[in-house]
């Protein structure tokens, strides 16, 4: 399957900065979303050394995110617009054609509802047990480590497969009958799962199929995680 990029009017958007760390779990769900809109060629990646902990200095907090996360949209103007969520969203709004936030009011819940769930039940459960289960960015970033919070979350996020899969049995995407944003934070947590070497166990099928779909998507297979796995 090939990903259906959408063709913009280059002249008529801004060019805009994206902070970014290619192999970033965070920052490859806003690589996707752009991939999927065509819109890399109005972007500049910035790249912020997570492992040297940039993105937590006092300089790029206070300009730039005050959460000391990645990624980072910042517009020509020097609006920045953190948080993968409402980044997708600004994107889905510029041609006012929305393809990955869902069309319709109803669209737009289930998406939003489902793409929650990936967060909290799937990534950011992993993202925990990378910080705290295992040496995570290193003790210069690391700075305060609790093992046994971290382990409960890598379960979690094992929990969060089972319930992929479950949903997966009975529709194509995880929002539904078109691929979405949903989609797009699921692909989030499962390369944070290869990152960590937490994978996805065989009997949830429908789960490993679906992800099987999604690496044959230009949009996704030519993301740097998996040239530099």
């Amino acid at each position: 399957m090939t990903s259906n990029i959408a063709n913009f009017d280059a002249v008529s958007l801004p060019v805009m900065k994206v902070y970014d760390f290619p192999t970033g779990p965070y920052p490859t769900r806003v690589r996707i979303a752009l991939a999927e809109k065509g819109l890399q060629s109005r972007v500049e990646f910035v790249i912020v050394d997570l492992y040297k902990g940039e993105h937590k200095r006092p300089e790029f907090i206070a300009g730039k995110n005050y959460s000391g996360t990645l990624p980072v949209l910042e517009l020509d103007d020097g609006t920045c617009i953190a948080e993968c969520t409402a980044i997708t969203e600004y994107l889905d709004a510029l041609d006012g054609v929305p393809t990955l936030t869902g069309s319709t009011p109803r669209e737009k819940g289930i998406v939003h509802m489902m793409s929650k769930r990936a967060e909290l039940e799937l990534l950011d459960a992993i993202s925990v047990y990378f910080h705290h289960g295992t040496p995570g960015l290193g003790p210069t970033v690391e700075t305060y480590q609790n093992p046994e919070w971290g382990f409960r979350q890598r379960d979690k996020a094992l929990r969060g497969m089972r319930y992929f899969d479950a949903v997966l049995q009975g529709q194509p995407y995880v929002a539904g009958e078109t691929f979405s944003m949903a989609d797009i934070t699921v692909i989030g947590g499962l390369i944070f799962a290869m990152l960590v070497e937490l994978p996805v166990p065989e009997e949830y099928e429908a789960l490993h199929a679906w992800y099987g779909r999604m690496l044959q998507r230009e949009s996704v297979r030519n993301q740097p995680v998996f040239a530099n796995p």
